[in-house]
């Protein structure tokens, strides 16, 4: 029968691995490694996302693991963009803004990102940089609310969303506070009236610790603020549910778990109920309302194109949508279940293998609180990354003592968790 350990979300089929005492004690790879083998080899067969790795490509021999930084290669890119070059832009010339759809890209594939991070169409608009998105959304979400001067964020963001939070409230006259998520409801009830925008990531970007974006959401509503979230490390791996919580705006990069590529662009969310308010600081040419009017003032576009700033830049957005092509008919529900088992795994062949060496998994172990990646302290974690590489295991760091691996439940198994955490414990034999 198959059981759910309330820890590490694994679903097991059978009985439990059983580690032998000396080697939980010691990490001895022998008789624990043919254990953990056995069952990571169940855990793939078992997989019902197993054929879309197919829709990859990944070198040979490599255990890629560093998805949350850049995802691997989906086999549909390198085919699209070559057409892209060859057909649309050589042949086509500019002809294909229109006959190719070039126009009304960053709204078609915003539409598709939309679908996997529950949004309905008609409120994601992709391009630019995910900088670039963040402060023209941080700051039309802003001045929504006139009159309050406090913009909370996380002291632990990622430096982007940091710097741009000062830079908007700079620009803004707005004063940033910076409160960590289990603090957010108390100082919410001490000065919330003030609060104008609640900015947070819905993934820590160094733990992998996973927060709670509707009843943080919920939370800034009940004192008449906005919540704006970072979606990076989240967007791809798990069921988002934007519309459903009720979110006001949010952001997010599309080489992570989406695979779209080095640098590829960015996207915004904007609840539709907002389209009609929101005013952005930048005002490019393309999210004008007659664009080719040529008009000296701006007016906005109807609905989420008046977020739309500049030429985007297609061939990457063209890149990018064959990428999303890798998520067709599956459904989110379902790779959070098989990220879960992953990471779940890990922890586990992490507990049994390379324990009492100095590594300590510091991302939750409890599955509702976990992302998709897992973060491994250890003193020697700058040097073990390069190390790891050589042994065909790619992850990567955020100093001083943090290793990440991250999983992408498209194309990673089991049994690269278990590779992973076997060539930990040789590495600090």
């Amino acid at each position: 029968m198959a059981t759910v350990d309330s820890h590490t979300g694994v679903t097991r089929t059978d009985t439990p691995v059983d580690i032998p005492a000396d080697t939980a004690r010691t990490g001895a790879p022998v008789d624990g490694f043919a254990s953990l083998a056995d069952q990571a080899a169940r855990l793939d067969a078992a997989n019902p996302l197993a054929h879309t790795r197919d829709r990859f490509l990944l070198p040979p021999g490599v255990v890629y693991l560093d998805g949350n930084s850049l995802g691997a290669l989906p086999a549909a890119v390198p085919a699209a963009l070559d057409d892209a070059v060859r057909r649309q832009w050589g042949q086509g010339l500019i002809s294909s803004w229109w006959d190719e759809d070039w126009w009304e890209s960053p709204l078609r594939i915003g539409d598709r990102i939309g679908a996997l991070i529950g949004a309905a169409p008609g409120q994601v608009v992709a391009g630019d940089s995910t900088s670039v998105q963040l402060f023209n959304t941080l700051a039309a979400a802003a001045r929504l609310r006139p009159g309050r001067p406090l913009l909370l964020t996380d002291p632990g963001n990622f430096p982007t969303d940091a710097y741009l939070a000062d830079s908007v409230a700079e620009l803004l006259g707005l004063e940033v506070r910076r409160v960590s998520v289990p603090d957010v409801r108390a100082a919410l009830a001490e000065y919330g009236e003030q609060v104008a925008v609640l900015s947070y990531p819905i993934v820590d970007y160094r733990t992998g610790e996973r927060w709670d974006l509707e009843s943080l959401t919920g939370d800034a509503h009940a004192v008449g603020a906005v919540a704006l979230w970072d979606l990076c490390h989240g967007a791809g791996a798990m069921p988002i549910g934007l519309d459903a919580a009720q979110a006001d705006f949010a952001v997010g990069c599309t080489y992570k778990f989406l695979s779209g590529g080095p640098g590829s662009p960015a996207y915004a969310y904007i609840a539709a109920r907002h389209h009609a308010a929101v005013r952005h600081p930048l005002t490019g040419w393309h999210g004008h309302k007659d664009p080719f009017a040529m008009e000296g003032s701006y007016t906005p576009a109807d609905g989420v194109g008046r977020a739309r700033i500049g030429c985007p830049p297609i061939l990457s957005l063209l890149a990018l949508d064959a990428a999303l092509g890798a998520f067709d008919g599956v459904d989110p529900a379902a790779v959070r279940e098989a990220s879960l088992s992953l990471t779940g795994f890990f922890i586990e062949c992490c507990d049994a293998l390379p324990a009492g060496r100095g590594f300590e998994v510091v991302t939750p172990r409890e599955p509702a609180r976990r992302g998709s990646q897992v973060a491994v302290r250890h003193e020697a974690a700058v040097r073990l990354v390069p190390e790891l590489a050589e042994k065909s295991v790619v992850c990567d760091k955020r100093e001083p003592d943090l290793l990440r691996f991250g999983f992408n439940a498209l194309y990673n198994t089991h049994a690269d968790a278990l590779a992973a955490a076997r060539a930990l414990a040789e590495l600090t034999e």
